[in-house]
C-alpha cells in the first residue's frame, strides 16, 4: 500500500463537508483511498457498477436511514445522475438536525456532466477532490532505487502499470487501460466519438506532447472541422486525460503567444500511445524532451497549494520560460525544464524573467543532487526537492 498525500485532505472534507466527491481517471486508485479511510470511520460502501448495490442506490433514502451516521461511500457514480437530487434533499434535512458534515463520498471519473450536475443541485454542500496518479513522491516511499523516478516518467503514474513486475507487463496494461476508455468508458461519460477516431487523435496529442495547439493543423489531419477538434480536446481535458497550460498574461504590455499548451497528462499513456516500452526506445525517441517536460508540469500540478495556477510565458520575440506558478496574491515562481545534462539557460528564458519578475526561479533537472545556486539567482533543483519546496507554500 503507497501512502496518498490526498489521504489527509480527504478526511478533513470529510469532517467538513456533507458531500465529498472524489474524482479522477479509472483505475487511478479512489477506492483503494476511499476504502482505506472508510475503515476508519463507520462507512458503507456500494459499487453502482454492481446491480445489487445500484438496486440499493435507487432507494437512497432508505439506505441513508438504514444507516445513520455512517459515511456513504457510493462508487461509480456517473452510472446515476440521477442521485444528486435526493442527496440535497437528505443532506439538507440532515443539516436541520445539525449533522453538517460527512454523509457522502462520491466517486467517478471526471466527467463535466458529473461536476455540471452536482454543481446545481449540491451547490455549497460538496467538496471536489482530484486524485492525480502516483507523483514522484508517492512512489519515492515505495521505490528507493536511484532509477524509481524514470521508472515512474517511462511507465506513468497509474498504480497497476508502476507497480507491474516488468516494462512488457506494464505496457500490456497501459495498451488495455486506454483500449478500455476508448471502448467502454468514453461511450459512457461522453459524445459517441468511433474508438479508432478518438485513439488517433489521442496519440498526435502524444506526439505534440507540450506544444501549442494548433486546431487548423489538427482539424487537417483528422479530416474534421476545428470545432470538434476543440471538442475532442475538451472531452479529454473533462475526463483529466489531457492538460491545457494557458499562456500567462498578467498586465505583460507585449505581444504574446496566447495558445494554451497540451500534455497527454500521464506520461505512460503518453509512452503507450507512441509504443514506447523500454527507457532506451524513450530516451532514444524524439518526445524525449517534451515527454520529460509533461512529467514534470503533472508532478508540479500534484502538489500545488490552494488558489496556485499554471502556465507557460512566451512572447513573439522569443521570451520564454516553461511554467509560471502564480499564488494567491500575485508571487511567481518560474520554473524551466530540462532533461538533459546542461545547465545552460537561453537568453529568452532571462529576458522572460525580466518581463514577470519573478520571487523565485528555478531549473529542474533531471539528477538527483541537492538543490544548488546559478547565476542570477537561479536554483538548479531535482523534481521531487521543488515538490517538497511547493508542499512548504501550503
Amino acid at each position: 500500500m503507497i501512502t496518498r498525500q490526498l489521504t489527509q485532505r480527504l478526511r478533513e472534507a470529510i469532517g467538513e463537508y456533507p458531500a465529498v466527491v472524489l474524482l479522477g481517471p479509472r483505475q487511478v486508485g479512489k477506492t483503494t483511498l476511499a476504502l482505506e479511510v472508510g475503515e476508519q470511520l463507520p462507512s458503507v460502501h456500494l459499487d453502482l457498477e454492481d446491480r445489487f448495490d445500484l438496486a440499493k442506490a435507487r432507494e437512497i433514502e432508505k439506505l441513508h436511514a438504514v444507516n445513520a451516521g455512517k459515511l456513504l461511500i457510493l462508487d461509480e457514480v456517473q452510472r446515476m445522475p440521477e442521485l444528486f437530487e435526493p442527496l440535497r434533499v437528505i443532506i439538507d434535512r440532515q443539516r436541520r438536525k445539525g449533522h453538517r458534515s460527512g454523509q457522502f463520498l462520491l466517486l467517478g471519473p471526471a466527467s463535466i456532466a458529473i461536476i455540471n450536475r452536482s454543481s446545481e443541485t449540491l451547490a455549497g454542500r460538496v467538496a471536489y477532490l482530484e486524485l492525480f496518479p502516483l507523483n514522484a513522491l508517492e512512489y519515492a516511499t515505495h521505490a528507493r532505487d536511484a532509477l524509481a523516478t524514470d521508472r515512474l516518467w517511462l511507465r506513468g503514474g497509474f498504480p497497476d502499470s508502476v507497480l507491474a513486475k516488468d516494462d512488457a507487463t506494464s505496457l500490456d496494461r497501459r495498451f488495455n487501460f486506454i483500449r478500455s476508455y476508448l471502448e467502454r468508458d468514453l461511450p459512457q461519460l461522453g459524445p459517441r466519438i468511433p474508438a479508432e477516431t478518438l485513439q488517433r487523435f489521442w496519440t498526435m496529442l502524444a506526439h505534440g506532447q507540450g506544444t501549442a495547439i494548433n486546431a487548423s493543423k489538427l482539424a487537417a489531419n483528422m479530416d474534421v472541422s476545428n470545432v470538434t477538434v476543440t471538442r475532442y480536446i475538451d472531452l479529454l481535458v473533462d475526463l483529466l486525460l489531457v492538460r491545457k497550460v494557458q499562456p500567462y498574461s498578467g498586465n505583460i504590455k507585449k505581444r504574446l503567444v496566447k495558445s494554451p499548451r497540451v500534455y497527454v497528462r500521464d506520461s505512460g499513456l503518453a509512452h503507450a500511445l507512441l509504443n514506447i516500452g523500454t527507457l532506451n526506445e524513450l530516451l532514444g525517441h524524439p518526445v524525449v524532451g517534451k515527454s520529460w517536460e509533461g512529467f514534470v508540469v503533472e508532478n508540479i500540478a500534484s502538489v500545488l497549494p490552494p488558489r496556485a495556477n499554471l502556465f507557460y510565458y512566451r512572447t513573439t520575440g522569443g521570451a520564454e520560460v516553461d511554467l509560471v506558478v502564480e499564488f494567491g496574491g500575485g508571487a511567481k515562481w518560474v520554473i524551466e525544464i530540462k532533461r538533459g545534462s546542461s545547465l545552460k539557460l537561453a537568453r529568452g528564458f532571462h529576458e522572460a524573467c525580466h518581463d514577470l519578475a519573478p520571487k523565485r526561479k528555478f531549473l529542474v533537472h533531471g539528477r538527483s543532487d541537492p538543490p544548488f545556486p546559478l547565476a542570477d539567482g537561479i536554483t538548479a533543483i531535482s523534481l521531487k526537492d521543488l515538490m517538497a519546496e511547493l508542499m512548504g507554500m501550503k
